[in-house]
């Protein structure tokens, strides 16, 4: 039965733990929280391009060390210090109103949009102008869930490593490449030169989704631009895209937010490739 080795939170670990909720602190170590165990165990997975592992420190309550010894269990075997907090503690460097007991810190993953574009990307989702944390995880959680091949921030969006962003994409921050702070000239210069068709997300836009799987236009590599939920897409923005495209609504709803839109989206392009004569046919 082990104790609790923190009791204070003022110990040196934890308040460096702690001010990682800012992000001129995250961008000066390239370190950040995540939390809960599903994140954890994903977080204990994962490897850097360098090969080192993404989770550098664990700080774990008694009971959820018990609760989840194989995950503690794994995490040491990686190489990641184990810290046993007390609850108080362990609430300090949480940032969740319930602490689910196990908080890791992992440095920053994010991919070379270089890299990204090197692996011949045949489904991507773009964030231009997302701003709220919550929308930008659960977006890249949808794009998990579609297979996309790689996530984009431009350097309009939202931190990746915000808190709620983390949370947000339950551990598929941990899944697949994402790059971050690419101008969204960049971001759609580099892809359209890589063979990928790009299509923005708008509900004002001219082509409606339901004829674009019609017509037989998304089987081939595609990524998909999203925007702030509140105000859309700017023109600029839009006048990129080779097509802007609206998801049709069939009932009297106004319209949907961002995440149920890009899930909507992402998962056309995944059926449309997996067909005969797509990109990801098989």
């Amino acid at each position: 039965m082990h104790t609790p080795e923190l009791i204070s939170p003022r110990s040196p670990r934890v308040v460096a733990a702690r001010r990682l909720a800012r992000r001129n602190f995250r961008s000066k170590d390239r370190r950040f929280i995540a939390e809960g165990p599903q994140a954890v165990r994903e977080a204990v997975a994962h490897r850097g391009g360098d090969g080192q592992a993404t989770l550098t420190e664990l700080f774990t309550t008694v009971e959820a060390a018990e609760r989840y010894a194989e995950i503690v269990d794994a995490a040491r075997a990686t190489g990641a210090r184990v810290h046993y907090a007390a609850d108080t503690v362990l609430a300090e460097v949480s940032q969740t109103v319930t602490p689910q007991g196990l908080v890791g810190v992992c440095r920053f993953l994010d991919s070379p949009f270089e890299e990204i574009l090197a692996a011949g990307p045949r489904l991507v989702a773009v964030l231009a102008h997302v701003r709220d944390p919550g929308n930008a995880g659960t977006v890249l959680r949808c794009a998990d869930a579609a297979g996309a091949d790689a996530v984009v921030l431009t350097d309009a969006s939202v931190d990746l490593y915000n808190p709620k962003s983390v949370r947000a994409s339950v551990g598929s921050l941990f899944h697949l490449p994402v790059a971050v702070g690419v101008p969204v000239e960049q971001a759609v210069g580099g892809l359209k030169a890589a063979g990928v068709r790009i299509l923005a997300a708008d509900g004002a836009g001219d082509d409606d989704l339901d004829d674009e799987l019609d017509a037989g236009t998304m089987s081939g590599s595609t990524a998909w631009i999203f925007g702030n939920e509140a105000w859309g897409l700017p023109e600029e923005t839009r006048a990129l895209a080779d097509a802007v495209v609206r998801v049709p609504i069939h009932g009297k709803a106004e319209s949907l937010n961002l995440a149920t839109a890009a899930a909507v989206c992402l998962y056309a392009s995944a059926r449309a490739q997996r067909r005969p004569g797509g990109c990801r046919a098989r």
